[in-house]
């Protein structure tokens, strides 16, 4: 991993990532950028492979207009990453979404997430 903080690897993943998914171009090439092959995503108890995790973005690319990750907390040990952040996600239609997300996950040498296990709730304004 590189020398940013837990804090700043998770933001700066996180919200490079989403820009360059929107962005266009090819999701999986994105997806390599910043995931292992053999990247495990487990959400909510779905768990999401290269290509779920690529067909899931199709309808963020399509939605999604505005983004921002508040990172709360973030600690990394090794190869270990945990953080608590909030995603606020402003969609075409103009509903703003806010999901607050508790990730536990194994960053390869090279800093490509290679698995994660995350719980989310909403925690939308209503």
């Amino acid at each position: 991993m590189s020398d940013l903080s837990a804090r700043e690897y998770v933001a700066d993943f996180f919200d490079s990532f989403t820009r360059e998914i929107v962005a266009g171009g090819d999701a999986g090439t994105v997806v390599d950028r910043y995931y292992t092959p053999e990247i495990e995503q487990v959400a909510d108890g779905v768990t999401l492979d290269r290509q779920r995790l690529i067909d899931h973005l199709r309808p963020v690319r399509k939605n999604l207009v505005a983004w921002k990750y508040d990172v709360h907390e973030a600690m990394r040990s090794g190869d270990r990453l945990a953080a608590r952040f909030t995603v606020h996600a402003e969609l075409r239609r103009g509903r703003t979404i806010s999901t607050e997300v508790y990730l536990f996950g194994e960053v390869a040498p090279d800093g490509r997430i290679r698995r994660t296990t995350q719980v989310t709730r909403d925690v939308s304004e209503r």
